[in-house]
């Protein structure tokens, strides 16, 4: 069974928390909390909080008695609103200021086969595949010339740097 846990308007950047998140998704529970405990970044401490908060859902919710079985199937974090202040400068100018804030949410499964079944991502994020390349013969490696055109040289004589030598007289 999938069990969410979320917290909202978090006062870390978005980013910050993904570089962290990356590393416990697809990770058990236990492998995922000790990673957290010893990662030395201050968006650990919020995440680990959410974990620890998917897992007592996991265990109240569902009645999931082995915490071994668990493991992060999603963890997201998505950007919330910032807060806009300014900060006064030198002759008069202002400095615009952004304190991010972000919304995480971390999901549970107990389930080995078709945990993700509903965690899939929508059709605009997904990782586009490109198809093999088909058999036959190889494209040339040579850029097409427009017409009327001549051809780039390959390479070009390194360029001199420094004053350039009088020309000796004959």
């Amino acid at each position: 069974m999938v069990t969410t846990a979320r917290a909202r308007f978090v006062r870390v950047s978005a980013r910050k928390a993904r570089l962290v998140l990356d590393q416990i998704r697809g990770k058990p529970v236990g492998e995922a909390l000790a990673t957290l405990t010893f990662t030395p970044r201050a968006a650990a401490r919020l995440i680990e909080k959410v974990l620890r908060s998917a897992v007592a859902n996991a265990e109240h919710n569902h009645q999931v008695r082995n915490l071994d079985d668990l493991r992060v199937v999603q963890a997201v974090a998505d950007g919330g609103p910032s807060m806009k202040r300014v900060q006064p400068r030198a002759m008069g100018r202002a400095f615009f200021i952004k304190h991010r804030t972000s919304h995480l949410t971390i999901a549970v499964s107990d389930e080995v086969n078709g945990a993700r079944a509903g965690l899939t991502r929508p059709r605009h994020m997904r990782i586009r595949r490109l198809p093999a390349p088909a058999a036959g013969p190889a494209p040339a490696t040579a850029a097409p010339v427009a017409p009327g055109r001549a051809p780039r040289p390959a390479a070009r004589a390194p360029r001199r740097r420094g004053r350039a030598k009088p020309k000796e007289k004959a």
